[in-house]
């Protein structure tokens, strides 16, 4: 990604021309790394993101807000001190480093004077500092004197610029020259393109390797004097680059099977807000899978030890048969023995059975010691039967938010599944956002839509929408529902009309895409009247059970929407 120097310069100009002038009306902290700036231009309101992320610093416009962090840092709280309705006087680079500025007049009842906030964007060493009159007001990341560090970053510092790389300057052409010079006598076997764009990264600052690239590919005379230029005057024409449709680099020149890009800004938000989404997504996706897989293994874990106990329990009714036919045997019984063989009346073939004694219990003790372990094994069967079917359930609950996060395609997707385990008790309930009134509902997330014929078809993305979509539908809408697999509710809005079956085997196909089966050639899908589909009362989100059904074996299919 050509987060370098160059691209810097023509970020700086065109927020400069859209910015200046511009208010801030509203400042909030996403993460420990980014903060966005709510800018009022004169013309329309627009959304600046200042991120000191070590794979994502940038300053540039972006097309979404992201949501605050419920509780804003001290950098925040800061920002909103000093910087809140403050004029936008202008945004620029700072020399040829990958340094932003941006200088703010801020004006109070009682005060007026100049403020910058400075943005590094350096990689891991990325950082934001309020500056007023050369002394640091706070900072993203901020040091303390004892850290090991060339800079101190605190308040009531002297700002202090980092310390330029070991490089030459991109308008340094003499050095450029020099430097060329060193390098070809050291190479007199000659080189290629790519060894050239390597030593032109590695010894000129301010340039990432793709536009080190692009210099040696376009450079028409040497390039100690070509490359001055380029970096100073080649004009801004954002490209996007993109990999069957994904956003995958971006770039302040035209592009080898690039898109042009209305702005840089716009280029490099639809990069960055992809690989965010991606990257959150995954992050999330993680996070769930965790919660579920922990909620799996502790009900595991509950069903054997009911089935252990079980097992112990199945031996109730032979304990049952020793304690009646030793009843039955007391006056053949001697006191003190340890054993007897006796005819076992409850075999068919007439056999006999062999019963442990405790020798210092009579004949009629043993029998009801006998009694009471089959007493004792009965109460525990009663109640373990009722545990062990309760952890099949649980179980069973749990493969099916495992089957919706795998089949989630979005963090939105993600969001309700989110809310299902926290409501159950399997994630700590987050913090509320900062601004959001208790009580207040998000809408909810919309369901999978496809049309067929005129109808509309619904799909589920999780437990919690399976559980809308069954309640919102007309008796007469058809239901649908893989067999014998984990699946999404799909629901025909047939809205007393004659579903053909056309469209039923376009909803059979849809559900048995979403569903664990997906990778299976027939799945075999049970649909029915709405109304003939019931939810018992109490049971898990997404269970229900259903009559009067048929039964398509179809093969899964997305279908475009």
């Amino acid at each position: 990604m050509p987060q370098d120097a160059f691209h810097i310069r023509r970020s700086c100009k065109e927020l400069d021309s859209l910015l200046k002038g511009g208010r801030i009306n509203r400042i909030s902290q996403v993460n420990k790394d980014e903060l966005t700036f709510i800018i009022y231009t004169g013309k329309s309101t627009v959304k600046l993101i200042l991120s000191a992320n070590a794979t994502g610093a940038r300053v540039c416009l972006s097309a979404t807000e992201k949501e605050p962090a419920p509780v804003a840092p001290n950098f925040c709280m800061l920002l909103r001190k000093h910087l809140q309705n403050a004029e936008i006087l202008s945004v620029r680079q700072h020399g040829e480093e990958r340094i932003v500025e941006i200088t703010l007049h801020c004006t109070t009842d009682f005060s007026e004077c100049d403020r910058v906030l400075i943005c590094e964007l350096m990689g891991k060493y990325s950082n934001i500092v309020l500056v007023e009159k050369g002394i640091v007001l706070g900072a993203l990341k901020t040091t303390a004197l004892m850290d090991e560090t060339h800079r101190v970053l605190f308040a009531g510092a002297k700002y202090e610029y980092p310390v330029p790389q070991d490089k030459l300057s991109p308008t340094d052409g003499a050095g450029m020259r020099e430097a060329f010079e060193n390098f070809a006598q050291m190479r007199p076997e000659g080189w290629d393109n790519d060894v050239l764009s390597k030593w032109l990264f590695e010894s000129v600052a301010g340039l990432a390797l793709p536009t080190a690239r692009e210099i040696v590919k376009r450079a028409e005379k040497p390039l100690w004097e070509f490359v001055p230029d380029f970096f100073e005057n080649q004009p801004n024409d954002p490209y996007i680059k993109k990999e069957n449709g994904v956003p995958t680099d971006f770039f302040a020149f035209a592009i080898e099977g690039g898109e042009k890009a209305p702005s840089l800004c716009k280029a490099e938000d639809e990069f960055y807000f992809y690989r965010e989404s991606k990257k959150g997504f995954e992050d999330k996706k993680r996070k769930l899978e965790g919660a579920v897989r922990t909620l799996k293994k502790k009900a595991a874990k509950r069903l054997q030890d009911a089935l252990e106990r079980l097992k112990e329990a199945e031996r109730a009714e032979e304990n049952r048969i020793k304690g009646e036919l030793l009843t039955a045997n007391l006056y053949a019984i001697e006191k003190g023995v340890r054993c007897v063989e006796l005819d076992n009346w409850y075999d068919e073939n007439g056999g006999k059975i062999k019963i442990s004694l405790d020798p210092l219990l009579s004949p009629a003790k043993n029998a009801q010691r006998y009694f009471k372990q089959y007493n004792k094994q009965k109460r525990a069967k009663e109640i373990l039967t009722p545990m062990k079917e309760a952890e099949e359930a649980e179980i069973s609950y749990a493969d099916s938010i495992s089957s919706a996060i795998a089949l989630a395609e979005t963090e939105t997707d993600l969001k309700e599944i989110e809310t299902e385990l926290t409501e159950a008790g399997f994630l700590r309930a987050p913090k509320a956002r900062a601004g959001v009134k208790k009580g207040k509902q998000e809408a909810p997330v919309p369901f999978r839509e496809y049309e067929h014929n005129g109808m509309k078809i619904f799909v589920g993305r999780n437990n919690i929408q399976n559980d809308r979509l069954v309640r919102l539908a007309a008796p007469d809408d058809v239901w649908l529902h893989t067999q014998k697999y984990h699946s999404s509710h799909v629901i025909i809005a047939a809205r007393g009309g004659q579903v053909c079956d056309e469209t039923l085997l376009y909803a059979a196909e849809l559900c048995a895409y979403y569903s664990d089966g997906r990778d299976s050639d027939k799945i075999p899908v049970d649909y029915c009247k709405k109304k003939f589909v019931k939810k018992p009362n109490k049971s898990k989100a997404g269970f229900v059970v259903y009559t009067d059904y048929k039964t398509l074996f179809v093969k899964p299919n997305a279908h475009k929407r």
